[in-house]
């Protein structure tokens, strides 16, 4: 027997960026009626999400603040050439605290978890034992959209949490270690020491394909730990995934791949880094957007939330043709020299980086100076198209 449910807004898929519209939404309208459906058990995935402080603007860290896990206030980058201390705050979301967090603050009548959805519009979610919810408004945050229609490299990694059977000596993050074996693109190690007996270690690749052999990256995740002097005693949690980093592509074609006039957050409306493929910053932003918004309708979320999409994609040109050099203006064993002249450059200006937020001043700074690859390779690169 089908059921109908009504509500004022669902929220399609219980991620990062979903979860964060629901907490935004129930904090500013706590009258509204939400649903947030999620085709898993749990809110958030099997997840970490890192970012630095400057990744998000200070009105907008009230909706991040109760989710950090982990904070320290430098960190630290090393290359086969370059190594260096940088003074910034950097922040680790665990995923379970998302969940938790998303229970603890929403009704219970809110949380559809385990329940897989077959289609969305604009008014409506139908999902697979017939069951429809009628709203005012439906957004759809269920991942990525057809990735076929943007031109793509790959940010590949295998993560292991370990519980440590002697203390370690890591004084804070290693962000960025490239002095390991160049293999499958630009690689480097990332680790996070959580505790005195908890580290995290990703293993992490600049790759053509998607492609991630597990088994692979997790032998040198632990050989990674074992080379380090870090005695693991057994893993706490694994995680695995590949990153979408933009070279071009068509931003309308994706949009309308994810579903016509429908409202869209996250992945699925093209909202990610197109150098680092972090998502977080622009999930915050766009739960921030919503939450400011009095009109939740169908329609008007879908003029809001693509014309935020679309405006975010057109003013990251510049990190796109970055990212044509890296892939395509140097060999993939030799990308790592890109990455070890950029961290030679203002930590202001790194920072800016990664939040999205380069200024002209800043691209000319990063464009000026002796080039790691050939100018004839860089403009091949520029004029290629996709494969």
């Amino acid at each position: 027997m089908r059921n109908d449910l009504r509500c004022d807004l669902a929220i399609v898929g219980g991620g990062l960026a979903g979860g964060l519209i629901a907490l935004a939404l129930h904090k500013t309208r706590p009258d509204l009626d939400i649903r947030i459906i999620e085709g898993s058990a749990s809110i958030g995935g099997n997840h970490l999400w890192s970012f630095f402080a400057s990744d998000v603007a200070e009105a907008d860290r009230w909706l991040i603040a109760p989710l950090i896990s982990y904070g320290w206030t430098s960190y630290d980058i090393a290359f086969p050439a370059h190594a260096r201390m940088l003074k910034a705050s950097y922040y680790s979301i665990e995923s379970e605290r998302l969940d938790a967090l998303v229970r603890a603050t929403l009704p219970d009548t809110a949380i559809m978890t385990g329940c897989k959805v077959l289609g969305a519009s604009a008014k409506a979610v139908v999902l697979a034992d017939g069951d429809r919810i009628e709203a005012k408004g439906v957004i759809d945050a269920r991942g990525a959209g057809d990735l076929g229609k943007l031109d793509l490299g790959w940010q590949k990694f295998v993560g292991r949490e370990y519980a440590l059977s002697e203390p370690h000596d890591l004084a804070r993050p290693i962000v960025m270690d490239a002095t390991v074996e160049q293999i499958d693109g630009y690689r480097f190690v990332y680790s996070l020491p959580f505790a005195a007996t908890r580290m995290f270690v990703e293993d992490t690749y600049y790759s053509d394909t998607p492609t991630i052999d597990r088994a692979a990256l997790t032998q040198r995740v632990d050989a990674y730990a074992a080379a380090k002097g870090w005695h693991t005693d057994h893993v706490i949690r694994e995680e695995s995934g590949a990153l979408p980093v933009a070279l071009g592509g068509d931003f309308e074609q994706y949009w309308r791949s994810g579903g016509n006039r429908v409202a869209k957050a996250g992945m699925r409306a093209g909202l990610f880094h197109p150098t680092t493929g972090y998502s977080l910053p622009d999930a915050v932003r766009t739960a921030a957007l919503i939450a400011r918004t009095s009109d939740l309708s169908g329609e008007a979320l879908h003029e809001l939330t693509h014309g935020f999409a679309r405006k975010t994609w057109q003013r990251r040109g510049f990190y796109r043709m970055l990212d044509k050099m890296l892939y395509r203006a140097g060999e993939p064993d030799e990308r790592y020299r890109i990455l070890e002249r950029f961290y030679r450059l203002n930590p202001a200006l790194i920072g800016r980086f990664y939040a999205g937020q380069t200024t002209m001043f800043d691209q000319a700074r990063i464009l000026t100076g002796k080039p790691p690859v050939t100018i004839t390779n860089a403009i091949r690169a520029l004029r290629s198209k996709p494969a």
